[in-house]
C-alpha cells in the first residue's frame, strides 16, 4: 500500500472551463488517467489538494467526482482557492454518499489516518502585502488543529497545503510559523503552475517544499511513501 499526491486537477467535465487554453495542458484528463492508473493500486491512497474542479456549485462537480471515482486507489481531498463549490463537511459527504462517490474522503479541520500515516492540512494563503488577515487567521486555526490531531496520532506526519507558505522569497509568517511550531519538515503544496515552477521555494529555514501541480509533475501522482 502506498501514498501519492497531485494536486490542481481543475477538472470541467461538468463546467465550460476547458484547460487546453493553456499551454501544455491538452488532454489532461487522458495523460492523467493513464498515468494515474499505470502507478497506482486499488489499496493505495492518493492525496489531493486543492483546486479539483471548477464547477460553481455542487451538483455541477458530480462529473468530475465520476471522473475521480473511476481511478485507482482512495482519494484524500483538500479545498483549492478554486473551489468555489467547496461546502460543509457534512454537506459533502451526504452528496458523495448520495451519488456513490465512495472513494474520496475530505480533509478539513481534520486528520485522516492512512497507510500509517497522519494525514494533515488546510487550504493556507498566499503571502501579500493586502492579505486577508481574518482569511489567514482561519487557516492558521485550520491547519492548527490538523496537525494537533496529527500529533496525538503517533504517527508519522505528511502535511499538505494548497497555496506555497513560502513562495519566490515571499513568506506568509502565520502559516510558517505553525508549521515550525509543529516540526514539519517537508510539506507538499499545488497552486503553482507553468513557468512559476521556476521560482517555487524548495527549502526555507530547514522546512523543504513540493510542488505537485499536476503540470508541473507531467500529469502523474508523485509517490510519498
Amino acid at each position: 500500500m502506498s501514498i501519492y499526491a497531485i494536486s490542481d486537477l481543475h477538472l470541467s467535465f461538468g463546467s465550460d472551463k476547458p484547460m487546453n487554453i493553456f499551454r501544455g495542458w491538452d488532454n489532461h484528463t487522458e495523460k492523467l488517467k493513464a498515468n494515474w492508473n499505470r502507478l497506482v493500486k486499488e489499496e493505495d491512497t492518493v492525496i489531493l489538494p486543492g483546486d479539483f474542479s471548477w464547477g460553481l456549485k455542487l451538483n455541477e462537480t458530480l462529473p468530475d467526482f465520476k471522473f475521480l471515482e473511476s481511478l485507482n486507489g482512495k482519494k484524500i481531498i483538500l479545498k483549492g482557492n478554486h473551489d468555489l463549490w467547496w461546502s460543509t463537511v457534512k454537506k459533502l459527504k451526504e452528496f458523495l454518499n448520495q451519488n456513490e462517490i465512495h472513494s474520496v474522503d475530505i480533509l478539513f479541520n481534520n486528520t485522516i489516518i492512512t497507510e500509517g500515516h497522519a494525514i494533515a492540512g488546510t487550504r493556507g494563503w498566499f503571502y501579500d502585502d493586502k492579505a486577508d488577515k481574518k482569511i489567514i487567521a482561519r487557516e492558521v486555526g485550520r491547519l492548527e488543529k490538523s496537525l494537533t490531531e496529527a500529533e496525538k496520532t503517533g504517527l508519522p506526519i505528511l502535511c499538505f497545503l494548497h497555496y506555497p507558505p513560502v513562495y519566490n522569497g515571499e513568506v506568509c509568517e502565520e502559516i510558517f510559523a505553525v508549521i515550525k511550531n509543529h516540526n514539519i519538515k517537508k510539506v507538499y503544496h499545488g497552486h503553482i503552475h507553468g513557468a512559476g515552477l521556476n521560482n517555487a521555494t524548495k527549502e526555507y529555514e530547514g522546512v523543504e517544499f513540493k510542488l505537485i501541480s499536476c503540470d508541473c509533475v507531467d500529469f502523474t501522482p508523485v509517490f510519498i511513501f
